[in-house]
Parts: C-alpha cells; structure tokens; sequence
C-alpha cells in the first residue's frame, strides 16, 4: 500500500545522502542497521551546544553550567516522553545499547542471581545481550538458557513458555528486533508470560525503537535498553529504562563523582536513580543529539515512520524475490526494516564489496550474532537494512545490482 510520505522532504533533512560514493556514483545507504544518519537538526543541536553552552553539568553554579545541565536534563525529559516512561527517573543514559545491558548484568544480576537460577534468552540476539549473560553466569552460578526459532525465524513461544513453567527463570532477556533476520517479538506478551512465572523482562530495543513507536508502559517491561546513534542520534549516546523501583534497588555499577550523597574516608552514600548510574562526566553532547532526535522523530510521527519503512521492506522483500540466486534470511510476519541474503556462489563479504562499487553501502558478515549464523549453517549474510529516509529508487538501485551481480555469478 502506498502511503503518504514526503520522502523528498525527510531526505532533504540528512546533508550525507547527497554526497557522491566513489566519486561517481551517488550514495545509497542501506546500513542503518549499524548506524543512522543525522539530520542537520541534530547536527545543529550538537553544534550548538559546543559553541554556546559547553560545560560541565550538574556541578556548577555558574551560567554555563546551568544551561549545559538543563540542556541534559531536558534530553532525558524528552526520551522519557518518547517511550512513555513513567518518570524521567526512569531514564540513565549510557553510551549505548551494550552498555546499558551491561549495567543490568553487573548491578541486577549479580546482586539477584544464585545457582541454578537461569537466564532465559534466544538464539537470535545480538552478542550484547549474550556476553554479558555469559559473564555474569561465571560470576554467580547461574546458567543461560536459550529459546529455539521456529522454521520462518520467529521465536517458538511453546518453549518460551515450557522454560519459564520450570519455575528456575529470573531474567527473560530478548531482542525487540532482530538484527539479522527483522524478526519483531511480541514483547507485551513475552513480559505477560515473563511476569507469570516471577521472572523479569530485559529488552534489547536497538533495533526497534528508531522503526517504530515504543511504549514501555503498555509494553509492561522491567528494563529496555537502545542506542542513540540507530535513531538519527550521534554515537556515544545510549538509554536503559529501568522501572523505577526496581532502579531504586539496585547498587551502582561504577563510583565516581556525580554518583553519590555523601564520601568520608570510611564509606558512601549514593544519589536516587539515575544519577546512580551515571558516574563521572556523562555524555552531554551526546544527550543534546539524542534530545534533538526525538524532537525530529515526534515531529514526523514515528505511526507514520513505521508505516513507512513496513511498506519499503516489503517492496524490498518483493524484489528480491524475484532475483535468482538470492535467498533471504528470515521469513517471520512481522519484522523490522532488516533484510539478510545470500547469493548462490558467492561469499557475503565479496557481494557487499560489489555492491560498494555501485555506491551502495551494505553490510556483510555474523553482524555480531554468531550463535544465529551458526544455528543457521551460514558463516556470513549480506545485510540490507533502511530507515526513515530511505526511497524506493534506492532499493531499486540496489535490486538491480545484486539482481547483476547474481546472474554473472549464477
């Protein structure tokens, strides 16, 4: 279905999809997977700050530093609203994804865990949300367990459901999206089932939360974590909600200033969530971008951002169909903008590098999920994944170089 879209008006916003690729063909980014681009708005917003309002938050008394720390502060607001969190001290931000799972490992987990208890996770998620699981299951005795897929890459609920039965789950942790294969889990009803059985729910949301909106409320999840830089954000910038009483319970992960009530030589004290988890100088900048982020995404409405990236992975899916040779990775109803293949006779890495050549910019190898690559009998996937910005001239650019590529190589 053809929707109504200004995708000249969006593109037009992002300075780097002008530029020319290889000095003579033009630019067609279908990597987002990896990282968006940013609007000139956030561009603007970081700029901004840097020149008119750099300092130090928190900590001073001194103009500059009320301005940098309401323009910090604010950010959170903003996310906070963006993902319908309760409270914006609910919000801790981190440098991205990984780091956020990571804090739940190492301030949660090892203070809730014991052995025998079990970590239930998919073969699907991205090594974030494997290592630190790995880690921390060393550390405590604990064990990992992991769901199945079923047939068209969708997560086999019969066992999500058999496994948490057992009684011996305390963690449900699963990706939203799937980097690799699009898969989109049912998260509320993951957390339902979570709940059920006395067990908790992480959500690795990078790769939903740029694509879609994203209520954690009606969601019912413990924690969701994501990255700026995967929804028009600078790099550096990342997010863990955390259910506030839940965050109130947790020990900080690291010490340092800006962390704590009260240090004497003898011992500390420490501040409430979030500023718990946020030792030292945070990424100020970077919260800045992000906080323009959000304002750009309201401001289009992610409703009609996910209606648009639906229709342009079907029309992707539609091409590639018709493509000899090319075997797409993932057959689940609902998926995010993500779409892996193969090419008969050829190495993932030597398509991506064909493709480049063109001027398109894809990605190709286990794209830090090498459980799932190996679950699947494949050592590499070529990796086209979209975004807001986006056009159908550029998936058919792309289509109809692979669809060259394929033939010659058939």
């Amino acid at each position: 279905m053809t929707i109504a879209y200004d995708t000249a008006r969006v593109r037009a916003d992002f300075p780097i999809l002008s530029r020319v690729h290889h000095a003579d063909v033009p630019l067609v980014y279908l990597d987002n997977a990896a990282t968006s681009q940013k609007p000139q708005a956030v561009l603007d917003a970081v700029d901004h700050f840097y020149r008119h309002d750099n300092a130090n938050v928190h900590r001073g008394l001194h103009l500059l530093s009320e301005a940098a720390t309401e323009a910090y502060e604010s950010a959170r607001r903003k996310v906070a609203g963006f993902i319908n969190a309760r409270s914006w001290r609910e919000i801790v931000f981190t440098r991205g994804t990984t780091e956020s799972i990571n804090l739940v490992a190492q301030a949660w987990a090892r203070t809730h865990l014991r052995p025998g208890d079990i970590i239930l996770s998919t073969v699907m998620e991205h090594h974030a949300n494997i290592v630190p699981w790995q880690m921390v299951t060393a550390a405590t005795s604990a064990e990992v367990h992991y769901i199945p897929l079923e047939p068209d890459g969708a997560l086999d609920l019969d066992a999500v459901k058999q496994a948490l039965d057992a009684g011996r789950v305390r963690l449900l942790t699963v990706t939203h999206a799937s980097n690799v294969l699009g898969t989109v889990n049912p998260i509320r009803k993951l957390a339902q089932m979570a709940h059920a059985a006395g067990a908790f729910i992480l959500v690795d949301g990078a790769q939903a939360v740029a694509h879609q909106p994203v209520d954690v409320a009606a969601l019912d999840v413990d924690f969701y974590a994501f990255s700026g830089h995967k929804m028009c954000a600078p790099t550096g910038i990342g997010v863990l909600y955390g259910r506030r009483e839940i965050l109130e319970a947790m020990p900080p992960w690291m010490g340092g200033g800006d962390m704590i009530e009260q240090v004497t030589l003898a011992g500390s004290t420490y501040a409430a969530p979030p500023n718990r988890f946020e030792a030292g100088t945070p990424p100020i900048a970077g919260a800045v971008g992000l906080g323009a982020a959000v304002d750009y995404l309201t401001g289009i409405g992610m409703e009609a951002v996910h209606a648009r990236v639906s229709e342009l992975t079907a029309y992707t899916l539609a091409w590639l169909a018709d493509i000899p040779g090319v075997q797409v990775i993932g057959r689940a109803p609902h998926r995010a903008p993500v779409v892996a293949f193969t090419v008969k006779g050829l190495h993932a890495h030597d398509t991506a590098q064909m493709l480049d050549l063109s001027g398109i910019a894809v990605r190709a190898g286990h794209h830090c999920a090498m459980p799932l690559h190996t679950d699947l009998g494949l050592p590499a996937t070529v990796r086209a994944s979209l975004a807001l910005y986006t056009s159908r001239a550029e998936i058919d650019t792309f289509a109809r170089a692979l669809r060259d590529i394929a033939h010659v190589h058939a």
